[in-house]
């Protein structure tokens, strides 16, 4: 009878628990696909009109949400950057316009909108006006492909990571329309030396993605994003950076990325601490914060594609947090690799432009090299321990040559200084 009562008892809370679990689920399915079925509802007003209507208006949406999020992020990164810096170097930052200075952004657009544009008057009027459109539409076609959430890739391309490399490979054009366009020396100059740089950077840039692409499979990043689910005890996640291959292909990658976005201790092209502005020195007003503009979204881009190959895109970093939503992780994610950006632009010095080539073709480029042939190893012992210890073997290997071979560790010639008496 005792057993009776206790069954009996026990089947109302066994089916509290399992609703409240399936009520769980719904919930969290549902904040996680938010996005995904509010874009479905406003298509399904369209549900009469011929498919090409239906696949126009899906893109325009897609587009629309793609540019209000990142105008957003980018406003707020103009913010963060300048009160981040400020702590840094223990001063203040923005705090006059508006409630804790979070109206500067809108002040500055409002600035850089009614600036005079002046176009010199032997510069080629053209090219000059059509060098930063250029820069940013290659910036923003980049962000087009990256996977921000589950079902969230906004375009998805078969070929999505030659897509966001042919795409960003446009910015060279653009930088040498506006020194040309300009008609000044130092403009051509310094889009001379942005070009030297951003091509020297993007070998090792576009080298260490071929380990991932080698070991999914795939240049979609959709399935790069999927080949990372799972966790190894239901801890550790089998993301890419956790690799002796990912992790230093990973830093290689930031790395060039930050040559890419022209950052710090990179940001040779346009030295801010210097009178020229390198090939942006002849614009002026919107011009030139679409230059800035263009910056911060190949900033977006870049780290945006790091979190899907080496990250793991939208996937949570614990499988017990699967729970909040995918675009939460992404953007978090995204907001890490930022904070390091402004970090290191805070902490380091520019180095010289010398320096900067020689890392780049010395170093930089065979470690990259190093990681596929680090990958292959790792994948052909199974993906197993002994992998990756054959495949750290390998990297410190590597590395350890290479420092010997370029002499870092030599002592450098004695330095004489004279001083005027």
């Amino acid at each position: 009878m005792a057993f009776r009562c206790a069954r009996g008892n026990a089947i109302p809370v066994l089916l509290k628990k399992s609703g409240l679990a399936f009520l769980h689920r719904n919930v969290s399915g549902f904040l996680d696909q938010i996005f995904v079925l509010g874009k479905q509802w406003l298509l399904s007003f369209l549900a009469g009109a011929p498919d090409w209507v239906g696949q126009i208006a899906s893109s325009l949406l897609n587009i629309s949400a793609l540019l209000a999020v990142f105008l957003t992020l980018f406003a707020l990164m103009s913010l963060f950057e300048r009160k981040i810096l400020a702590r840094i170097q223990n001063r203040y930052g923005p705090n006059r316009v508006g409630p804790f200075g979070l109206l500067q952004p809108v002040a500055d657009g409002i600035k850089m909108l009614i600036k005079e544009d002046i176009v010199p008057a032997r510069a080629d009027k053209v090219v000059h006006f059509l060098a930063p459109i250029l820069i940013a539409a290659a910036a923003i076609l980049a962000l087009g492909i990256i996977p921000y959430g589950r079902n969230m890739t906004p375009f998805t391309i078969d070929g999505g990571i030659l897509f966001f490399f042919a795409v960003g490979s446009t910015n060279e054009v653009g930088v040498f329309m506006a020194g040309w366009g300009s008609n000044n020396k130092f403009s051509m100059l310094g889009a001379m030396r942005a070009i030297a740089q951003m091509v020297s950077y993007e070998l090792p840039l576009i080298i260490t993605v071929l380990p991932v692409v080698m070991v999914t499979g795939s240049l979609t990043p959709d399935a790069i994003v999927a080949a990372q689910g799972g966790y190894s005890l239901g801890i550790l996640p089998h993301w890419f950076v956790f690799t002796p291959w990912g992790a230093v292909a990973f830093i290689l990658f930031f790395v060039s990325g930050l040559v890419e976005s022209n950052r710090t201790p990179f940001d040779v092209p346009e030295g801010e601490s210097e009178i020229v502005a390198g090939h942006m020195t002849e614009y002026s007003g919107f011009k030139y914060a679409i230059f800035f503009l263009a910056e911060y979204f190949g900033m977006f881009a870049v780290s945006g594609l790091a979190v899907t190959l080496f990250l793991g895109g939208w996937h949570a970093p614990f499988s017990v947090l699967q729970f909040v939503p995918s675009y939460l992780w992404f953007f978090l994610k995204l907001g890490v690799l930022l904070f390091v950006f402004i970090w290191i632009r805070g902490t380091l010095p520019r180095i010289r432009v010398d320096q900067m080539m020689s890392f780049a073709w010395k170093f930089m480029l065979p470690m990259a090299f190093t990681c596929v042939i680090a990958a292959a190893i790792w994948h052909y012992q199974g993906r197993r321990l002994s992998g990756s210890l054959w495949s750290l073997g390998w990297i410190v290997l590597v590395y350890l040559t290479l420092s010997r071979v370029l002499g870092v560790g030599k002592k450098f010639a004695p330095r004489t200084y004279r001083f005027a008496e």
